[in-house]
């Protein structure tokens, strides 16, 4: 990992990203691990966990205390999760599509493979969401039923409330972005670091400056800033794509996006929807997180959180002075405005992993049974969880 003196004392595969498990499937783009049952019996549809690549997937398996990964296989879940490859210059030209084909798709083979007929609950983190949208979107379109929930996380699929970051991009940056990346290979974790600060340049940087130059005030050593400090690669082609069709564009949420030569629509989504905004959130602000109830009229439950991008989404039961408030708009029903939605419903303390954790046992079709095997013909374990794609520097 970093050598910077916050990941001091963490390793991954050691006291992070340490959850038990096996990779069971590997490609050019991911691995897929598959976590080791923590209880007799697990709950009728596995959940497959799909993180941005903007960020290694740890965020979400930090230590003990705080993994959410540890704390799914504690509450009887089969638990899969995709941690993407650390891209070098030879991925210089990896799409979007090879993404979503080689990411989601594929995992949604093996899990399948794995699982035998059991529904998928879908969850997808940052652009992991997005994605996850994507492909979700593409399956409704194409008549593919494998999915039995979706889950986002701080993820957007309307881009029209961004920040501050779309002050900054425009077509031009774009090709200047483009011809930097295409020359080297890769974007790499400073370049990205760069661009997702510029949003919220006070919380993220100079807050920080202040305090350590000025004040003395050192961060004190924790698993989330080592994990913030072990940035990845992106694949400039895939990169490129995303931020002007997605972001620039708003190509998803205006209709205009293909896949396949098709397009796609998010009202094609016939599934339950869980999901999570964070209040201090300046990568996937809240109100456009809250976006999607205008794209879909499914049944839609929304929850605002205390915290930021990251911390919002890692707040494990238990820790002190966390809230969070949850609505559901039930299909058909009248969506609220944001500023409506908020002005009436009360904010709960506590972590709204629970309510989630509910809300799956709501939206699955039977009760626990015996957990699938570790891998299956055609996808056996490759190795013991994290893998080697984690640990590329």
């Amino acid at each position: 990992m970093n050598s910077n003196p916050a990941t001091t004392g963490f390793t991954v595969g050691g006291n992070v990203a340490a959850t038990p498990g096996k990779v069971v499937f590997r490609d050019a783009v991911m691995e897929l691990i598959q976590y080791a049952p923590a209880t007799a019996t697990l709950g009728a549809e596995p959940v497959l966990i799909v993180p941005a690549w903007i960020m290694k997937y740890y965020i979400l398996d930090l230590s003990s205390a705080n993994s959410l990964i540890l704390w799914l296989v504690s509450q009887g879940r089969t638990v899969f999760l995709i941690s993407w490859r650390n891209p070098g210059a030879e991925l210089h030209d990896t799409s979007l599509e090879d993404y979503r084909l080689l990411g989601i798709m594929a995992a949604i083979d093996a899990v399948r493979a794995i699982c035998g007929d059991a529904k998928i609950h879908a969850t997808g983190y940052c652009l992991g969401g997005t994605l996850l949208s994507i492909a979700a979107a593409t399956m409704a379109r194409d008549g593919d039923d494998r999915l039995a929930s979706l889950s986002l996380f701080a993820a957007q699929t309307d881009f029209t409330e961004v920040g501050e970051l779309q002050l900054f991009m425009t077509e031009d940056q774009l090709d200047v972005l483009s011809d930097i990346t295409q020359a080297q290979g890769y974007l790499d974790s400073a370049q990205l670091g760069g661009i997702l600060q510029m949003p919220g340049s006070n919380d993220l940087v100079w807050n920080g400056a202040i305090r350590d130059y000025l004040l003395g005030e050192h961060d004190a050593s924790g698993d989330l800033l080592a994990w913030n400090a072990d940035g990845p690669r992106l694949p400039p082609r895939m990169h490129i794509e995303y931020l002007r069709h997605l972001f620039l564009h708003n190509d998803l949420a205006e209709g205009r996006f293909r896949v396949a030569g098709r397009r796609l629509t998010l009202h094609d989504l016939d599934l339950p929807m869980f999901v999570v905004g964070t209040e201090r959130d300046q990568v996937a602000r809240w109100r456009s997180v809250f976006k999607l109830h205008l794209l879909n009229d499914g049944e839609l439950t929304f929850v605002l959180t205390s915290g930021g991008h990251n911390a919002g989404i890692v707040s494990e039961p238990g820790r002190e002075n966390r809230h969070f408030r949850i609505r559901v708009r039930r299909a058909g029903a009248r969506t609220l405005t944001p500023d409506e939605w908020e002005r009436v419903t009360a904010p709960r303390a506590g972590s709204w992993w629970l309510a989630w954790s509910l809300w799956l046992d709501e939206h699955s079709s039977g009760p626990p049974g015996d957990p699938p095997p570790m891998g299956a013909p055609g996808f056996p374990p490759i190795c013991d969880a994290p893998g080697p794609y984690v640990l590329e520097a």
